[in-house]
């Protein structure tokens, strides 16, 4: 990530100025009239998401990195009676860190834009291994970070790579821009929905008589034009 080390410096220093005592309002627009479920906040930092979803009745659980983040964070939640839990762990080893069930929202609020290129596989795998089938995964951050944060292996985060790195698993149903954000860049919001495990391989089966009577050529131009994900699976996507 942008440097393992950069953040566990961060957070040892104090709170720093990106990791706000509040809840963030997008979170709140999120969860806005949902029935609570099960919620996961990935980069949770010192859990003042997690703290309010956990007090509108989410079973909430936080994950981050930086062990001074998930410290403050589990001081704050006991302070407060919170039934909020944290784990310390990496985002792309969430199983590991012994993140497991089944999810009914996860939220990235800036931490998969600056998870670098080589881990995002892993990321996308682990994200998906613990969303439940409908369940929604919220991505949020800067899509085009300065020069000074990819060269410390921050790509950003834009609807061309979630497309085709989470294709297979998860739809991507919607994308907004909330607009720049100092010098850092422009801030994006994207929601991705998990597809049923096997969809695709069924959809395959489905549509096997169909190709025998107009020819596959026709019915593969009409899934790849047509069916979220089919061009992932096309091109042997795990």
């Amino acid at each position: 990530m942008i440097s393992s080390l950069f953040y566990r410096l961060a957070y040892r220093a104090g709170t720093p100025r990106w990791d706000s005592p509040e809840p963030r309002p997008e979170v709140a627009v999120l969860v806005r009239d949902r029935v609570p479920g099960r919620a996961l906040d990935l980069g949770c930092g010192t859990g003042s998401d997690v703290i309010y979803l956990a007090s509108l009745g989410w079973d909430a659980e936080g994950v981050d990195f930086a062990p001074g983040a998930t410290a403050i964070a589990r001081s704050r939640a006991a302070a407060s009676g919170s039934s909020a839990r944290f784990t310390t762990g990496d985002v792309t080893r969430l199983r590991e860190a012994g993140v497991t069930g089944r999810f009914d929202i996860v939220i990235d609020v800036g931490c998969y834009h600056g998870v670098p290129a080589g881990r995002r596989d892993a990321y996308r795998s682990e994200v998906a291994a613990v969303t439940k089938p409908g369940g929604d995964l919220y991505l949020a951050g800067i899509s085009h970070p300065p020069v000074s944060w990819r060269l410390l292996g921050a790509p950003g985060l834009s609807a061309g790579d979630l497309r085709r790195r989470f294709g297979a698993d998860f739809d991507l149903v919607d994308e907004q821009t909330a607009g720049p954000v100092g010098r850092a860049g422009t801030f994006v919001l994207y929601h991705l929905v998990r597809k049923a495990p096997g969809a695709c391989l069924f959809a395959r089966r489905a549509v096997e008589p169909l190709a025998e009577q107009v020819g596959v050529a026709e019915v593969t131009r009409v899934l790849l034009d047509h069916v979220p994900g089919w061009r992932a699976r096309s091109r042997g996507t795990p």
